[in-house]
């Protein structure tokens, strides 16, 4: 358990040590340490990778990725921004918390891949993240299928619903409980299966890389991916692609729509006017 307070401590330094004067943490309880940190980490890896990626293609890739009619305002982005920042506090108190559990040795985690080898280590990566694409999907699903949990919680993130209103910032601006909620999976993973601590760390926060991507609007059509297309459709029709990662769950319980085909049915379509 040591090991896992000495990893922790150690990203500290690493992160708080180079952007804030050592007065203004190192008097902190680890605890808060830990939060302040996966905070500022958390907010500049929103921050820089949203600002690249509008950058580029909406920029310097001018009407290449996406045609013009598509590309969302800068105060869509703007409001965006500022609905995440304002759930940041939030959501960087899951992998804290998670952390804190690590920490005490209440979950799976281990801190060495040699303490299993490469083998199993990516054995029980696998089981992870079927863990969590399973429990993501599910979330999502009840998001929208509860009502009242629509209503109050994931409506703020449903009104991006056409593609000049979507974009690599609107992949975090979400109710912070809902954000939450949909992160959820990746601790209750923790105590099902083992799983390396700083691999847990790392995809946490690839998190917002991911959800960067799949509202860009751009899709990049890998199977299995649930790229950008898929879930441009999500946010059009509000009952397809609640998956994550891949499309294996909607494909698996029926909620699969392809954008592929969807692009054929319109052309199809027109082409009959």
């Amino acid at each position: 358990m040591m090991q896992f307070v000495d990893e922790t401590s150690f990203y500290n330094r690493i992160v708080l040590g180079h952007l804030l004067p050592a007065n203004l943490w190192d008097p902190l309880p680890h605890f808060l340490q830990t939060w302040l940190r996966n905070y500022l980490a958390g907010t500049l890896l929103y921050l820089i990778s949203g600002l690249i990626w509008c950058f580029y293609i909406y920029y310097l890739k001018h009407n290449v990725y996406v045609p013009k009619d598509a590309i969302p305002t800068r105060k869509a982005m703007l409001l965006q921004i500022y609905v995440a920042m304002k759930a940041m506090p939030w959501y960087t108190l899951l992998p804290t918390v998670s952390e804190h559990m690590i920490e005490r040795g209440w979950t799976r985690c281990f801190s060495e891949i040699d303490d299993y080898g490469w083998t199993l280590y990516l054995v029980y990566l696998a089981f992870y993240l079927v863990i969590v694409e399973f429990g993501i999907y599910w979330v999502h699903r009840e998001l929208h299928d509860i009502k009242p949990l629509y209503k109050y919680l994931h409506a703020t993130h449903h009104i991006y619903n056409k593609q000049n209103t979507l974009s690599p910032f609107a992949g975090l601006a979400f109710h912070p409980l809902d954000g939450i909620l949909q992160a959820v999976p990746h601790v209750i993973a923790l105590f099902i299966v083992p799983i390396h601590f700083t691999t847990h760390l790392a995809l946490l926060f690839m998190e917002a890389v991911w959800t960067a991507n799949i509202h860009d609007c751009i899709h990049g059509n890998i199977w299995p991916v649930m790229g950008a297309g898929y879930h441009t459709i999500h946010h059009t029709t509000y009952k397809h692609n609640y998956g994550h990662y891949t499309i294996w769950m909607d494909w698996m319980f029926g909620s699969l729509r392809d954008p592929i085909e969807e692009e054929d049915s319109s052309s199809s379509s027109k082409k009959a006017k």
